[in-house]
């Protein structure tokens, strides 16, 4: 699966008692334009499993070329991921990052359970693209499209 060249993006959302989650994501992909609906791959281990499955929405943040060191932070086991990074809260308080080269908003629309994964489908109620080249994962490194 390496040698699928793959966007690099953060999910966010809050967890039940109202605090900021967040993970790097590579599986994702958008899924239907009329309803706009994506998806996102999350392993059932992980804390933000737990977080994600069960908010009403979750946001993505595409990270932009230059993200790569916040790829990084989202993948480690670190207590706060959040500390020292640039972010705004949307008006569902979700956490968006600041820099990124896409932001998208979801609700919650779906969820199925695929080996040791959970797959979470998001209906698009919002976002924005700026004008940045994004991160993208490839055979194990990073690039860059431009």
């Amino acid at each position: 699966m390496g040698s699928f060249p793959t966007g690099v993006a953060v999910v966010t959302t809050r967890g039940g008692e109202g605090e900021l989650a967040g993970m790097t994501a590579s599986a994702m992909s958008s899924v239907s334009l009329d309803p706009p609906l994506l998806v996102v791959c999350v392993d059932r281990a992980t804390d933000f499993h737990r977080s994600i499955e069960g908010a009403l929405r979750f946001a993505l943040s595409v990270l932009s070329a230059d993200q790569e060191t916040l790829s990084r932070r989202f993948a480690a086991e670190i207590d706060d991921r959040f500390a020292g990074v640039g972010y705004t809260l949307d008006q569902h308080g979700l956490p968006l990052l600041d820099g990124a080269a896409a932001h998208l908003v979801c609700e919650r629309w779906d969820a199925h359970a695929a080996g040791d994964h959970t797959l979470f489908f998001g209906r698009v109620i919002g976002g924005a693209a700026f004008p940045k080249a994004p991160l993208v994962h490839f055979r194990g490194g990073y690039r860059w499209l431009g």
